[in-house]
């Protein structure tokens, strides 16, 4: 069960606009995470890299941290629009 779908949020024209915008940001941020870990891992082969790298995770993770974060921003807008039908179904797993 998915938790969120498109075809839920696609009352309105402007609802479309901003769920790819959330998920253009989901994905943009996923995507920074995973190289700053990978870069990180690469200068972690070095010493003289190690703090470079360090930061590298860190920041990586603060990415991680942000993710879920924009998913409940989103959510949020739904809620403030009182489209509470729409989230008691994802909670129940209707669909």
């Amino acid at each position: 069960m998915p938790l969120f779908k498109l075809s839920r949020h696609r009352r309105y024209t402007r609802d479309a606009r901003y769920y790819a915008a959330f998920e253009l940001a989901y994905t943009t941020v996923d995507v920074s995470a995973a190289v700053l870990f990978i870069i990180g891992s690469v200068m972690f082969f070095s010493d003289a890299w190690q703090t470079a790298g360090t930061w590298c995770f860190l920041i990586g993770s603060f990415c991680f941290a942000l993710k879920p974060t924009l998913r409940i921003i989103r959510e949020l807008r739904y809620v403030e629009e009182n489209d509470f039908e729409d989230l008691a179904k994802r909670y129940q797993g209707d669909d």
